[in-house]
């Protein structure tokens, strides 16, 4: 019996031993995909780390980060002036890295005709200036708008780059996570909605163009990367200082060749080459 209780004894130690650092992750509801599976790989090769990813959106990332919640912080969006006061005045150093890029992508029904549109056409729809799909070029019936929660970065980002931070519309439908909005808009023929396009399944997409004289563009790897597409961005990491250790062997495995080609393979888009290798810390 004290042979089995010593030998279980050294059997907890090495685990100890082996998981002898701990990561947090928090942030992005559309990053924490991308976070979950960097985190999986990474622990397949490093199994003394243990990296544990959750969402929650960039504002609960943010503030996680600004209260000593999280190591790493996974936002869609920059940090806002007065976040970055906050976090000064807490004595945080706040270092921001950009991990991959996105685009915002409109995302329609399968079955709705319409296939473009401008910047004023998404701002009359999600500030409720137009609310019939015929003043667009389509069908006469209610455009049902869904849109993110107001802690999501993608939120702030649609507001200030497509709708000129007018409030949105109080018919819009706020759900909790792109997915959501997604699975939405795939079971009503009349909806609309916002998200990151590693996030579509049972949608199209809509071709977006800045104004009625741009060609319309669908958003792709290919037009967000070389920012053709008008609605793209950085995806970030930010951490309370320039990362060490685990955290920078972390960081520069996500911008290696191999974090790369892993954010490709699930519909995110990686930086370019170069951008990934300037960003990675020496």
């Amino acid at each position: 019996m004290k042979k089995f209780l010593f030998l279980s004894i050294l059997a907890v130690m090495a685990i100890g031993l082996m998981a002898n650092t701990t990561i947090t992750i928090k942030g992005s509801d559309t990053l924490v995909r991308l976070g979950q599976r960097w985190a999986e790989e990474y622990m397949k090769h490093n199994p003394e780390t243990v990296i544990q990813v959750s969402g929650g959106g960039s504002g609960t990332g943010i503030a996680a980060l600004l209260n000593g919640a999280t190591d790493i912080c996974e936002s869609s969006r920059d940090m806002k002036e007065k976040e970055y006061k906050m976090a000064k005045d807490k004595g945080i150093e706040t270092y921001r890295v950009a991990v991959a890029l996105d685009g915002i992508a409109v995302f329609l029904n399968e079955k709705n005709p319409i296939n473009t549109l401008t910047f004023d056409q998404l701002k009359g729809i999600y500030t409720g200036a137009i609310t019939n799909w015929k003043e667009v070029g389509g069908v006469d019936a209610r455009i049902i708008v869904y849109s993110r929660e107001n802690n999501s970065g993608t939120y702030v980002f649609f507001k200030e780059h497509v709708l000129d931070e007018e409030d949105f519309s109080q018919y819009a439908q706020t759900l909790p996570g792109t997915a959501a909005v997604v699975n939405a808009v795939s079971r009503d023929e009349y909806g609309i909605g916002y998200g990151g396009i590693a996030w579509a399944t049972g949608v199209k997409f809509a071709a977006v163009a800045k104004t009625a004289e741009d060609k319309a563009i669908l958003p792709s790897n290919e037009t967000v990367s070389s920012g053709e597409y008008p609605i793209s961005r950085d995806l970030y990491w930010f951490f309370n200082g320039k990362p060490t250790g685990e955290l920078k062997n972390l960081l520069n495995w996500a911008l290696s060749e191999a974090g790369q080609k892993l954010a490709g393979e699930i519909d995110y888009v990686p930086l370019p080459k170069e951008r990934a290798e300037k960003n990675m810390i020496q």
